[in-house]
């Protein structure tokens, strides 16, 4: 069984590989959102031109989830290496791997491993190579108000879920105006809450281990390996 908090923690560590992965789809690849604004779509092509051709992103992450009516103020931060359809995650004291077929989930307070394989086509699965059609259709896209943040320019451009059922209120993606990279990403929920990933670090083609996104068993001699399939 479960405790509450480490439901708290995997349910925390999926909300964060949804919006990591939407900023992905966003930095890689071309939108064809519906009902889309024209100067929005052209910032986001501009976004997607210039890192189109990366190698491998890295990002150090700040993550906050606020609810005033319900009393939650909540922040912690992370990183996340990319390649591809590979991933690392580290995140609230657990560390995700994706080799691209198996997901590793790491947690060394519970010394516990728990390995499962990803089918993409499983609607609760979340990989790089699901979240690149992420924004193709079901968004109405339009340009928002732009922020001065710390001396940067940032213009935000709004999502809004054109299904009456998403929980979803709106989603604004933040973008440097100078560097054409995504500078946050906010989740505004219909129930009052707000989750916000903000960039703290973005660097690319950095140098990589050739075994970044292999999860080694016997590092982990004293975990309980929990195998799901």
């Amino acid at each position: 069984m479960k405790t509450k908090i480490q439901e708290l923690r995997i349910k925390n560590i999926k909300n964060v590989s949804e919006k990591i992965f939407q900023i992905t789809a966003l930095l890689l690849f071309s939108l064809s959102i519906q009902a889309q604004d024209k100067k929005a779509k052209d910032l986001l092509n501009q976004v997607t031109s210039i890192v189109k051709s990366y190698d491998n992103i890295i990002i150090d992450f700040k993550y906050s989830l606020n609810n005033a009516k319900e009393n939650i103020n909540q922040d912690s931060k992370g990183n996340v290496t990319m390649k591809g359809n590979q991933y690392v995650l580290n995140f609230m004291g657990v560390t995700k791997i994706y080799d691209g077929k198996k997901s590793y989930t790491i947690v060394p307070e519970d010394e516990e491993v728990t390995i499962s394989t990803v089918n993409d086509n499983d609607d609760n699965a979340i990989t790089p190579s699901k979240m690149l059609t992420f924004f193709n259709t079901g968004y109405k896209c339009i340009m928002d108000a732009v922020k001065d943040v710390r001396g940067r320019k940032i213009q935000y451009i709004k999502l809004v879920p054109l299904n009456a059922k998403d929980q979803r209120k709106e989603i604004l993606l933040g973008i440097d105006v100078q560097t054409k990279h995504i500078y946050n990403l906010i989740e505004m929920g219909k129930n009052g809450t707000k989750t916000t990933l903000t960039v703290n670090s973005f660097k690319t083609n950095q140098p990589l281990s050739k075994n970044q996104f292999t999860f080694a068993e016997s590092k982990y001699p004293n975990y309980y390996i929990n195998k799901l399939d």
